[in-house]
């Protein structure tokens, strides 16, 4: 289905439990010329499809225009937000948790408070251009204040790895770049419990 935000329409993928209603809800969006088949990024989906959760993952607008770069920050923040707004007329009353890979992960980060998230998924969160540390991004991440975060990102991602202390959790995943090749079961391993805060005992 389509959502349209100020920046254009976005595309979702919505997918449910099988037999009960949503112990929470995980939004997960791609990175920057990435889309929402990026094996983590479904890595993560099963894995909250098995606790229960409903998942959606979002196509952000800049893509269906076709375009690889998304563009100035504020913008495409305003059409995440309104893009949560109108998923949780669909999903009300439980949990959202939000994440994504990339420049996905830095838009969950930077929105979170506003969308009253729960919790933040943050795959390959891009610290750093690559061989610029001087540019962090670090504020980005901290913009979640008080949410938790779990960051889940290579041992060779040339972007940077967070410090552990500026997240409620950070996995480092052993001979992975920016985009992974293999560990998706350490993926999935490190966000279930993770997610089992909100899911049904």
């Amino acid at each position: 289905m389509r959502i349209e935000t100020s920046a254009g329409p976005a595309e979702v993928e919505i997918a449910r439990p099988k037999r009960r209603p949503p112990a929470f809800l995980l939004v997960l969006t791609h990175g920057s010329g990435g889309g929402v088949d990026a094996k983590d990024l479904l890595a993560v989906r099963d894995s909250a499809l098995e606790l229960g959760g409903a998942v959606v993952l979002v196509t952000q607008p800049y893509r269906v225009a076709g375009r690889r770069a998304p563009g100035k920050a504020e913008i495409q923040d305003a059409a995440w937000l309104e893009i949560i707004a109108a998923l949780r007329k669909k999903f009300r009353g439980v949990p959202l948790i939000q994440g994504g890979r990339s420049n996905g992960a830095r838009v969950a980060c930077r929105t979170a408070p506003q969308a009253k998230a729960r919790g933040v998924v943050a795959l390959s969160f891009p610290l750093h251009p690559p061989g610029k540390p001087e540019k962090s991004r670090r504020d980005e991440l901290l913009a979640v204040g008080d949410i938790p975060v779990v960051v889940v990102n290579g041992a060779r991602d040339p972007f940077g790895i967070p410090d552990p202390a500026d997240a409620t959790e950070v996995k480092v995943i052993a001979g992975q770049a920016h985009s992974y090749r293999t560990g998706f079961e350490e993926i999935a391993a490190t966000i279930t419990p993770w997610l089992l805060r909100w899911a049904p005992n």
